[in-house]
């Protein structure tokens, strides 16, 4: 297997386009097309299925993607280790996180890391924690930061956890004063709207299981994938929600916060494939971000 070509037939899987894969690689789409053409001559049999918007690969092209994944992501082990033993810094990281919480860390934590591996390219990717896993697996993420629950931890992937996060109970100021509430008495909240997060995102397993264990399905306004939506509709004193620790804002008196019981949390962790070599300018990525995230959640506690 030759190693361009092999880079050359992963970035047309992950693109899903011969285009915008040549595109990207700065060759001519003519000059791609030959090279997939050459490969699938030797082995006999098309590689992809062709069509104007949309190239997803054949059976066999299935096979040869995962182990080219393979024989890259050891290509790139082998050469992170001969970086840090030399102590060259060069190579790239590939790096996950999800919007919001996620793009804040980076802000944060990129200054800090290019002040001390200026030589290491980082290619941020937004994407959700469900969306993560399988480009951790396929080796197309080199690092995912995500937040969720042992039980929805997956089997291949280490994960390193960062920090545990509580999750909190969120009511108008002026409905706890109405209700006299003095704890995170969710049974009180029976017939009060609250607006949750949409069932996709790894807090609702949580969120679902609070309410369970209240006894009752909560009266839900509307679902949304933004936090700061929930925070916003509270302020507004139109709901009750339940967050993250991370998006308390104990300054805002229009809100006020109860721990819940049993304090539900799940963890902000580090993921990476099993196996999957850390340099050490990645394990300096995953300090900055343990750190972030340690020094927000202490700011929001309760």
């Amino acid at each position: 297997m030759d190693l361009k070509q092999i880079e050359y037939i992963v970035k047309i899987a992950e693109e899903e386009n011969i285009t915008h894969a040549a595109e990207k690689l700065f060759i001519t789409q003519s000059a791609l097309n030959q090279q997939l053409l050459k490969l699938e001559k030797e082995l006999g049999t098309p590689l992809f299925y062709r069509s104007r918007t949309d190239w997803h690969p054949t059976p066999a092209g299935e096979i040869y993607l995962n182990a080219a994944r393979e024989i890259l992501s050891i290509k790139k082990d082998a050469y992170d280790k001969i970086h840090d033993l030399s102590k060259i810094q060069r190579g790239k990281i590939t790096l996950g996180f999800t919007p919001g919480r996620g793009i804040a860390m980076f802000t944060n934590a990129y200054p800090k890391f290019h002040s001390v591996c200026p030589n290491i390219e980082v290619e941020p990717i937004e994407r959700s924690v469900r969306d993560q896993h399988p480009l951790l697996l396929s080796g197309q993420l080199d690092l995912g930061f995500m937040t969720l629950t042992k039980s929805q931890q997956k089997s291949g992937i280490t994960y390193e956890t960062l920090a545990v996060e509580e999750m909190i109970l969120a009511v108008p100021t002026k409905l706890v004063t109405a209700l006299d509430m003095k704890d995170g008495d969710l049974s009180l909240l029976r017939e009060e709207p609250f607006v949750l997060t949409q069932k996709t995102s790894t807090i609702r397993d949580i969120v679902d299981s609070i309410f369970n264990d209240a006894g009752f399905t909560p009266n839900v306004l509307f679902e949304t994938s933004n936090n700061y939506a929930i925070i916003s509709m509270i302020h507004e004193n139109i709901c009750c929600g339940i967050l993250p620790m991370y998006y308390m804002d104990p300054s805002d008196k229009a809100i006020t916060y109860f721990a819940l019981p049993n304090h539900p949390s799940w963890e902000i962790v580090a993921a990476y494939r099993k196996g999957h070599y850390i340099s050490r300018p990645a394990r300096a990525l995953i300090e900055l971000a343990g750190e972030y995230f340690t020094n927000t959640i202490m700011e929001h506690s309760i």
